[in-house]
């Protein structure tokens, strides 16, 4: 234990003292090699390791830092132009988007650069044999970076690429918006000596309906679904294409074109039940909001006794559609006994996401004291409410007259602004100005 410790140790002094280097912008051979140990000085944990330094060193913006790592799914992204982008920074044009906070020497040119260096002087000094791990963040880094050239003769040079390389870096240029170069990439996988498997045709399809490339998705789905052919759809590959439909039908203004995603999102769900595929719940939670945000209940109340009758237990995303609706709809009564529901048969532990629509309901039809308790049962269950719902609870029990439910004799206010308080410190690293009038100030805790 005492040998793996001190051996960790070592690599990650040895991948501290590279990083300055990098930082400095000199030559790995600027200073002597340190003495040669017992164990060999680099190994793939250290390589990848000072790989990852250099990335999060010259790729992360200001605007990363204090951002929350949640699986709640954002507003769909549009494709990026690179060309366009290039030409804004070399004429100082204002620049929107993902390359909007990033330092263009770093990210364009200190980056991938150093780590091509890197790569190649430690395999040339210290004769280290790279493999898939190596490669594969190096890989990444050019392209977080947006390196593509020398991304892809990388990737043709080298003996170690595999498959799941190729994929990891699909899914990464799918998240930057940068869809065309994905499907590129995907197109190249020959060159690569590389065969895609169907979680490569999955992650390509996400990508590409991340912006709204459904027409290119589709012809993938197309060629999967062909006789004998060797990648065929699996239940993931439907479970993408229905919540992306659904989401950007959400988003668009049209009502038409609302209509036609979300019956595009049903035929997708018809045609892998006839294809004997069995839909799990992330399936069906996509087309119940989907259908609930469309104002169809009818068919959400009926995918979810479906989804009963199947076997699948409900979760709290599925509960929490439903009481959303209701909510909207006015018909608070119904998802009250919603979120009963989900507390009677045990299928999730309500959270914020549960109770808020709920509150704020409540407070819109009149009824402030019903969601001051709902309120407290929230605090109760070890959640904490939002600073904007914790305010407006506040202001219509004042404007009520029912000032004295605001007296903390349990110690209600004190645990929900100290909750508020510790989400600020531990997400924005800033103290919260909580100046809103009318409701107990927002102060450290002592």
């Amino acid at each position: 234990m005492i040998r793996t410790n001190s051996l960790r140790h070592f690599h990650k002094h040895l991948a501290s003292q590279t990083l300055v280097l990098v930082i400095k912008d000199l030559p790995f051979d600027a200073h002597p090699p340190p003495p040669s140990p017992s164990p060999p000085p680099w190994t793939n944990d250290a390589v990848t390791e000072v790989l990852r330094l250099i990335s999060r060193y010259t790729l992360q913006s200001p605007r990363s830092i204090g951002r929350q790592h949640t699986f709640r799914h954002r507003t769909p992204l549009r494709q990026r132009n690179l060309n366009l982008e290039h030409h804004k920074l070399r004429s100082n044009t204002l620049l929107l988007g993902p390359a909007a906070h990033l330092d263009p020497r770093k990210a364009h040119h200190l980056g991938p650069l150093k780590a091509l260096e890197f790569f190649r002087w430690v395999e040339a000094r210290f004769n280290f044999p790279h493999s898939e791990p190596t490669c594969r963040e190096l890989a990444c880094l050019l392209g977080r970076a947006n390196a593509l050239k020398p991304l892809w003769h990388f990737l043709k040079h080298s003996p170690h690429v595999t498959t799941a390389t190729v994929t990891c870096l699909i899914k990464l240029l799918g998240e930057q918006a940068l869809a065309d170069e994905a499907l590129l990439t995907f197109h190249r996988m020959k060159q690569f000596r590389c065969k895609p498997d169907t979680h490569s045709y999955n992650t390509l399809i996400h990508a590409l309906c991340r912006v709204g490339k459904f027409t290119k998705a589709r012809s993938l789905l197309q060629q999967m679904e062909l006789p004998g052919f060797r990648c065929p759809p699996d239940t993931f590959t439907y479970t993408i294409l229905i919540s992306s439909y659904c989401r950007h039908g959400i988003l668009t203004g049209c009502r038409k074109a609302r209509r036609r995603r979300i019956y595009e999102a049903g035929r997708l769900f018809r045609l892998m039940l006839f294809r004997k595929l069995v839909p799990d719940v992330v399936t069906y939670n996509a087309l119940i909001d989907g259908c609930c945000k469309t104002l169809r209940v009818e068919r959400a109340l009926e995918l979810f006794d479906d989804m009963k009758r199947r076997g699948l237990v409900p979760n709290r995303v599925t509960y929490g559609c439903f009481i959303r609706y209701y909510c909207v709809v006015n018909e608070i009564d119904k998802g009250v006994e919603m979120l009963r529901e989900m507390q009677r048969l045990g299928h999730g532990v309500p959270g914020s996401s549960s109770y808020t629509p709920i509150i704020h309901a409540l407070c819109e039809a009149g009824r402030v004291v019903e969601a001051w308790w709902f309120l407290v049962e929230l605090v109760e269950g070890g959640s904490v409410p939002r600073e904007y719902t914790y305010g407006l609870v506040c202001d219509r029990l004042r404007a009520a007259g029912e000032g004295g439910l605001l007296e903390d004799h349990d110690g209600v206010h004190k645990r929900i602004k100290d909750g508020i308080w510790n989400r600020y410190r531990q997400m924005m690293k800033v103290k919260p100005v909580m100046a809103r009038k009318g409701y107990p100030e927002m102060e450290e805790p002592v």
